[in-house]
Formats: structure tokens, C-alpha cells, sequence
């Protein structure tokens, strides 16, 4: 066997066993390249007579276009083995379960508003919403509280202007509501965010969440508004949950109340929650003052009503366990998580 011979099956015999296309590249240049082993046989011609180098070229050549074809032959082989592996190992089973993508919450505050709505909504009330930004007219002067009134201390704000600020709270609405539905019967509810200049800590605020409610009509007094607001405390907090009221003061409204329920934690028993008082207080309200319903258009010797306001992280708090305000609005997703799930 002669030197063409030997090479031309060791090669093939090294093709046929290359296991990647590292490899077939490694042996194309060991045998193909310029310094490769079959440029090499090239020199020999040099030794040979004149007749005979034409056959002896024409065999090196045919050995090279042999070698190409195998080495191309095993290439294309190797890549559909790679291409075969790839697809049975990144080929989907439609039959298995889908991934659950992850479940939004709603908020507490959220869900403790859609409650009270829902709750008042059953009771006959309207739901009203409007701007956050209101003319000081409805937000305080038509609450009686004129410019030169200590009470606007109570609620300083942020005005945008010396006509307009961020409403202090949705009385603002209710005294649109009041002119505009003069002299007849009024039963709403007014939830949304209300802004006052107040220093943040564990139970205040700048920003924080209300929900008023007026109701206008004949004879309306103060015992319906005890029954009103015992059936809103013992809906939110418990069927044993008892309310009281307390004189306080409100310029919008006489006589005015503050309102405390029954400790949760203790049942009125008196703890650290409650202060050992037995109490906790969850809102303001009073009978709408005659000054009130006379700049919004009605006969006070003819229309009477009442008015609460409660605020809704208050109620949150108290419904959940929440010991810090901030929590709220911190925009935590594992607080959020803790509450009520979309379905």
C-alpha cells in the first residue's frame, strides 16, 4: 500500500469518527490546509519523470475532493444530531398544567371602602364623587367656617391658589350636593381622598382617605343618626359592638358629636388598645347646622338632617389590626398580599 494509499484511509477512517464540528475543522486543516498532509503529497512530483506527474496530480486531486466530500458528508450529519437533541429537549408538552401567573390584591383601604359603599348603598344612599381640587366657597364657607373663622386652624391645607386648594375633606362635596338638590331630600354618601398640611407619624397623614354622609329630610334628629351609625359599627366591627357619643364640636353641624365603639380587642372590657377606656373613636358627625342649610337654599323650620364623617384608614385600622398609618401608602406588595385577592 502505497503513501496515497495509507493517508486516504487513515483520513476517512478520522472523519468518519469525528464526534463534533470542532474536530471536522480540526482535520480539515491537518489534512486540507496549505501545510496539510495532502499538499504535502505535492512534493513528491518533483522526483517523478516528466510522463508520469499529470496521473500522479489527477490522484492527488481526487483524493482532496474525496476528503472534502466526507468531511461536508459528516458536518452536515453532526448537525442534525445537535439540531434532533436541541428539539427533544426544548419541546413543549401542551398537556401540562400552565404556569398561574401571579394574583393582584386589592388594597385594604380599597376593600374597606367598597364595603361602606356597599353597605350605605343597601341602606338607600347615593354614591358622589368629585374633584380633589375645590373653590374654598364649598369647602369652607358654606361649611360655615368663613375666612376669618378659627376652625379653618383645624384644617389648614394646600391651596393652588387663594380660591382653590385640595379639598381638607368631602364636605366640600356636600355642600354642592346641598345647593344644587335644594329644597328636596337628600341621602348620599361622598368618599374620596382629602389633603390637609399635617406632619406624618404612626396616626396622621397629609393625605388620607374620608367618607361623609348627609341626610336631609323631615324629622330627622339625632336618633337617627344613633341607629344609622350602630348599624354601620356593628356591620364593620362585630354584631356585640356598641357606639356612644360624645359632645364635641363641628362648625357645620348642632349639636355636634364625637363617636366611639366598643373596644374589638377587649369587648368594652378596657386594654392598652382602648386606652383601658372600653372605647375607640371612629368619626365625628351632628345635625347639620340651620346656618348651613339656609346658605344652601333650605327652610331650616322645614328641612332638618345629619351628617358623619369617618375616615377610612381609621376604620382599616381598627378592622384589621394595622398599628401605623404609613403602611398604607408605602406601596409594600407583601401588606397588600395579606388582604383581599382578585378573583
Amino acid at each position: 500500500m502505497d503513501e496515497m494509499q495509507k493517508l486516504q484511509q487513515t483520513a476517512l477512517e478520522e472523519i468518519s469518527q469525528a464526534a463534533t464540528t470542532a474536530d471536522l475543522n480540526d482535520l480539515r486543516v491537518r489534512y486540507l490546509g496549505k501545510k496539510g498532509s495532502v499538499q504535502a503529497l505535492m512534493k513528491n512530483m518533483k522526483s517523478l519523470p516528466a510522463a508520469e506527474k499529470p496521473a500522479y496530480g489527477q490522484k492527488v486531486n481526487g483524493l482532496k475532493q474525496e476528503l472534502q466530500t466526507a468531511m461536508d458528508a459528516r458536518k452536515e450529519m453532526l448537525e442534525k444530531a445537535e439540531l434532533d437533541r436541541r428539539i427533544a429537549g426544548e419541546k413543549i408538552d401542551v398537556t401540562l398544567p400552565g404556569r398561574q401567573p401571579a394574583a393582584g390584591s386589592l388594597h385594604p383601604l380599597t376593600l374597606v371602602q367598597q364595603e361602606l359603599e356597599d353597605l350605605f348603598v343597601g341602606l338607600g344612599y347615593q354614591v358622589i364623587e368629585g374633584p380633589e381640587v375645590v373653590e374654598d366657597l364649598y369647602c369652607f364657607e358654606r361649611a360655615n367656617i368663613p375666612r376669618d373663622h378659627p376652625a379653618r386652624d383645624m384644617q389648614d391645607s394646600l391651596y393652588i391658589d387663594p380660591e382653590h386648594l385640595l379639598r381638607t375633606h368631602t364636605t366640600a362635596l356636600q355642600m354642592k350636593v346641598l345647593e344644587e338638590e335644594a329644597p328636596r331630600d337628600i341621602k348620599v354618601i361622598c368618599p374620596g381622598k382629602v389633603y390637609r398640611r399635617d406632619d406624618d407619624d404612626a396616626t396622621h397623614s397629609h393625605q388620607f382617605t374620608q367618607m361623609e354622609g348627609l341626610v336631609i329630610g323631615e324629622h330627622i334628629s339625632l336618633a337617627d343618626l344613633k341607629g344609622t351609625l350602630e348599624f354601620l359599627a356593628r356591620k364593620m366591627f362585630g354584631q356585640d359592638r356598641e357606639i356612644r357619643f360624645r359632645p364635641s364640636y363641628f362648625p357645620f353641624t348642632e349639636p355636634s358629636v364625637e363617636v366611639d365603639v366598643t373596644c374589638h380587642v377587649c369587648g368594652g372590657k378596657g386594654c392598652p388598645t382602648c386606652k383601658h377606656t372600653g372605647w375607640i373613636e371612629i368619626l365625628g358627625a351632628g345635625e347639620v347646622h340651620p346656618h348651613v342649610l339656609e346658605m344652601a337654599g333650605y327652610d331650616p323650620a322645614k328641612a332638618q338632617g345629619f351628617a358623619f364623617g369617618v375616615g377610612i384608614e381609621r376604620v382599616a385600622m381598627l378592622k384589621y389590626g394595622i398599628d401605623d398609618i404609613r403602611h398604607f401608602y408605602t406601596n409594600d406588595k407583601r401588606f397588600a398580599s395579606m388582604f383581599g385577592r382578585f378573583e
